[in-house]
This record gives C-alpha cells, structure tokens and sequence, in this order.
C-alpha cells in the first residue's frame, strides 16, 4: 500500500491524475451550467451533468488502467509529448463542444427532440457552417484527449471505438428528425457541411 502511494505521489501521476480529474469536473460542470442560464434552472434536471452509469464505469476503467500502469510500468507515463498531445485535445474539445453550446442557445438540448417546438431552430452560422454536429465532435475529441493524456493505451482504444460508435448511431437517428422538421432546408446544408466526425456522413 505505501509503495502505491509513493507511486500515485509523484510528478507524473499528480499531474495527469489532477488534470484528469479538473478536466472532468470543469467539462460536467460548465454543461450544467450552460444548460441552465440558455434554459432556467426549472427545465434543466441533474440529467445535463452527463454522467450516466454506462460514462462513470469507463472513466473508473481508465483511471484503473492508470494505477495499474503506472504502477507496473511507470514509464509508459512519461511521454510528455504524448500526454501534452492529449491535454491539447482535451482543450480543443471543451471549445467546440462549448462554441456549439453557446452558437446554439436555447436551441441545444442534451436530449434529441423528437418533437418541433417554438425555440426549435436550424443553426447554420458559426461553427455550425464548418459542421453539423460540433458538439458531437467536441466530445469525441474531448473523451478521447482525457485517455491520451494520461497515456492509456488500451482506454484510448476503447473511447475512440465505443464513442465513434454511439454517434455513428445517434446522429442519423438525430438527422432523421431534423430532416422531418426543416425539410429541404437542412437536406441542403447536410450536403454541403460534414458531419465532424471521422467517416460518418
């Protein structure tokens, strides 16, 4: 026990387990946040926190994988490079995940609407006009940024795949209403905008 802790003491896993876990906070926290001043603390529920038992169980996958690593082989975690890569993505997302937030407003929701109300609007501005999902995109970037920072091999592995996964289901499911809802409108910017994520269309 005490030489784990010696190991979970120094620079490297004080570091990148500290920029882990700011990451994670700063990431939950600011969507609630977001979600509350675009849409009253009255219609926003602890569901905008984003953390679902599915989420929770891979974060505490990665971070086992961590302490495992860096306990047995501890050398894995010093590519700086490589985990500076990562808090670079991390960066990269939080901002066009939140740019997709704010560009959207009261537009953006974090469940897929499957009915048309009055604040339902097609975004094609901003960071809107460089691709369709940014917020989908920032996430993707995001999730997989926290596992390259920390220099988790077989975590990134499993995030890039698992994520890649769900919005490669999610955004038709997502398209098919927005379709119904604008018609032609978004037939049209859905041909001349990607989707922003890697070999969905």
């Amino acid at each position: 026990m005490a030489q784990m802790a010696e190991f979970l003491m120094n620079y490297t896993a004080c570091r990148q387990l500290v920029q882990f876990l700011a990451a994670i906070i700063f990431f939950h926290a600011s969507e609630y946040a977001l979600a509350v001043a675009f849409h009253g603390r009255s219609l926003v529920s602890t569901t905008s926190l984003l953390v679902s038992k599915q989420y929770a169980l891979a974060m505490s996958c990665a971070l086992l994988e961590y302490i495992i690593e860096i306990r047995f082989f501890p050398g894995m975690k010093e590519y700086w490079w490589i985990s500076n890569t990562g808090l670079a993505m991390i960066c990269i997302g939080e901002i066009l995940r939140k740019a997709a937030v704010v560009t959207a407003g009261r537009a953006f929701t974090h469940t897929i609407r499957i009915y048309y109300d009055n604040h339902h609007e097609l975004i094609t501005h901003g960071i809107y006009s460089l691709m369709r999902h940014p917020g989908y995109s920032g996430f993707f970037i995001w999730a997989t940024g926290t596992q390259v920072m920390m220099c988790n091999p077989v975590s990134f592995v499993a995030f890039t795949v698992v994520t890649w996964h769900f919005f490669s289901r999610r955004i038709p499911y997502e398209e098919y209403f927005l379709r119904h809802f604008f018609g032609s409108r978004y037939i049209l910017y859905a041909r001349k905008v990607p989707s922003g994520l890697p070999f969905i269309r």
